[in-house]
C-alpha cells in the first residue's frame, strides 16, 4: 500500500496509526481512537459546522446587514440596541474599520457574495477620506458625518487599517488597498514603543510599563498581511512581537499572560496593573502564535502555545458560575476595575478559536474537551434567540447585563470571525480515515520512513492477510 499525504506530519500520524497493525478500534461520544491515535468522528465535526454556519449565515451576518450599513453617511453603524435600533451614531474608527475587514474577508473565506464585498468597499472609501490624519495616522472616532471628534491618541485605528485594506487587497486585488495596508503598517510599527505619542496624559515619574495588547496585535497583523498581501517585509518585527508575548509577557512561574510588564521585562507584583491579569487577550493570543506557527514552519512554538492555553484556561474559568472571567488579580486581591467578573462575548469567541487551532493541530483530548464546555456556556448565554446575533456582557452568574449588540467595544467582528474560523478548523480536523478501520484482517510486515520528495508526503506499507486458525 502507498498512500499520500500533504505533509509529513500527516503523514507520521497516519503512520503511527498502522505499526502493528490495526488491532481495535475504541469508541468514545466522539471520537474513534485507533492504535493510540484519535481521531473525530465525522458526524460529530458535521453537526458542529452546521450549528456554526447558520448562526452565521442565519443570524449574525443578516442582523448586521439590516441595521449596521449606513446608506446616507457612508461607513457603518455600531452603536446597535438588541432589535438593532441605532442609539448613537459617533463611528469609531477601530471597530469601523474591523467591519471592513470581516465584510472582505467574509467575501473571500466563506461566500463570493457581491454586496459584502461593496458594504466593505465603501466603509474604506468613507473612512480614509473622513478618518486620515495629515501625517498619515488614524484618528479614534469621527461623527456620523465624518468629522473627526477624537485626536489620533493610539494606535488601534491603524491596526484595524492595517486588516481592513489587506483583507479588500486579497479580495480585490486593487493596489490602492495594498498600498493603505502598508502605510498603516508602517504607522503602527513606528509607534509602537510609544504609541500614544503627544497624548500621553502619564507624567515622567510614572512607572514605564510595556503593554501586552499592542504585540499581541503585531502577531496578527503579521499573518494577515503574508496572508492576504503575500509580503514578507514585516517577518523580523513580528517574530520580535511573537518572542515577547510567549517569553516575556508569559511569566512561568505564576502560570499567566500579564497584561504590563516592566521595561526591562520583570514584573511588578506591588501595583494594580502590574498584577493585572486579561485571561481573554492570553487565549486569543495564542491561536495567532499557532496560525504564525503554521504560516512560518515553526513547530516549536507549538507545544509553549498550547501549554499556555491550558494554563489561562484553568487560570481564568469561573469554577462556581462558569465562563471566563474579564480581568483577574493574579494574586487574587481586589481588582481595580469594577467589571473584573463579568463574563465577555469576545473572551468565549477567542477561547474556542484557541482551543479549536490548538485541538486540530495536537489532537489533545483536553483542548477538546474545553472546546465542549466553552461552546456550550457560550451558546447558552450570549445567544439572542429572540432577535438574532448575541448579547455582549453578563455579570459574574451569566445573565445579561446590557442588551446592546453593538456599541463602542463590540461590532461586527469577534463574533461573525470566530463563527468564521470555527468553521474552516472543523474541516481541518481529520476525521478517523476510513481505511484505517478496514485493516483488522491484515499484519504489517514492511514499514518505510515518511519521506518528503517534493511538495508531497508518502509513506509505503507491506501487509499481509492474517492467518485464521
Amino acid at each position: 500500500l502507498l498512500f499520500f499525504f500533504n505533509d509529513t506530519a500527516t503523514t507520521e500520524i497516519y503512520t503511527r496509526s498502522i505499526v502493528g497493525s490495526v488491532r481495535c478500534v475504541q469508541e468514545t461520544g466522539y471520537q474513534r481512537r485507533v492504535h493510540g491515535i484519535s481521531f473525530m468522528k465525522q458526524e460529530v465535526l458535521t453537526a458542529y459546522i452546521k450549528k456554526y454556519d447558520e448562526e452565521l449565515k442565519d443570524s449574525v451576518i443578516p442582523f448586521w446587514e439590516k441595521y449596521g450599513i449606513d446608506k446616507e453617511m457612508g461607513g457603518f453603524l455600531h452603536y446597535l440596541d438588541q432589535d438593532g435600533s441605532v442609539y448613537d451614531t459617533d463611528k469609531y474608527m477601530w471597530l469601523q474599520w474591523r467591519m471592513v475587514y470581516m465584510f472582505a474577508t467574509l467575501y473571500t473565506s466563506y461566500k463570493q457574495t457581491p454586496i459584502w464585498l461593496e458594504y466593505s468597499k465603501q466603509g474604506f472609501e468613507f473612512l480614509v477620506k473622513h478618518g486620515k490624519a495629515e501625517d498619515g495616522s488614524y484618528y479614534f472616532a469621527l461623527n456620523r458625518q465624518g468629522k473627526p471628534i477624537i485626536a489620533p491618541f493610539n494606535i488601534f485605528s491603524e491596526a484595524f487599517v492595517v486588516m481592513g485594506s489587506a483583507a479588500l487587497y486579497k479580495a480585490t486585488k486593487e493596489e490602492k488597498y495594498k498600498t493603505e495596508a502598508i502605510s498603516a503598517m508602517n504607522h503602527y510599527i513606528s509607534r509602537i514603543h510609544n504609541p500614544k505619542r503627544q497624548w500621553e496624559k502619564s507624567m515622567p515619574d510614572k512607572t514605564k510599563r510595556l503593554a501586552f495588547g499592542p504585540y499581541m496585535i503585531l502577531a496578527n497583523l503579521g499573518t494577515v498581511m503574508k496572508e492576504c498581501l503575500g509580503i514578507t517585509d514585516y517577518d523580523e518585527k513580528v517574530k520580535e512581537g511573537i518572542m515577547l508575548v510567549v517569553d516575556k509577557f508569559w511569566n512561568e512561574d505564576k502560570k499567566v499572560m500579564f497584561e504590563n510588564i516592566n521595561t526591562d521585562f520583570t514584573i511588578d507584583l506591588d501595583s494594580c496593573d502590574g498584577r493585572h491579569i486579561n485571561p481573554g487577550h492570553g487565549l486569543e493570543s495564542m491561536w495567532f502564535v499557532l496560525k504564525y506557527a503554521e504560516q512560518n514552519k515553526v513547530p516549536e512554538l507549538v507545544p509553549k502555545a498550547c501549554k499556555i492555553i491550558k494554563a489561562l484556561l484553568e487560570f481564568g474559568w469561573d469554577k462556581q458560575y462558569g465562563g471566563i472571567y474579564y480581568f483577574m488579580d493574579v494574586l487574587g486581591k481586589p481588582h481595580v476595575e469594577l467589571q473584573w467578573d463579568t463574563k465577555l462575548w469576545w473572551v468565549h469567541n477567542e477561547a474556542i478559536l484557541s482551543c479549536l487551532y490548538a485541538y486540530r493541530i495536537t489532537k489533545d483530548k483536553e483542548f477538546w474537551d474545553w472546546f465542549v464546555k466553552l461552546d456550550e456556556y457560550s451558546f447558552t448565554h450570549f445567544k439572542d434567540p429572540k432577535f438574532g446575533e448575541w448579547f455582549g456582557y453578563l455579570n459574574r452568574r451569566g445573565e445579561v447585563t446590557h442588551t446592546l449588540k453593538g456599541g463602542r467595544w463590540k461590532s461586527f467582528f469577534h463574533l461573525p470571525r470566530y463563527l468564521l474560523f470555527a468553521i474552516e478548523q472543523f474541516k481541518g480536523i481529520a476525521p478517523v480515515p476510513q481505511f484505517l478501520t478496514l485493516l483488522n484482517d491484515l499484519s504489517l510486515i514492511h514499514i518505510s520512513e515518511p519521506t518528503r520528495p517534493l511538495y508531497i508526503s508518502y509513506a509505503v506499507f507491506c501487509l499481509k492477510k492474517k492467518k485464521t486458525k
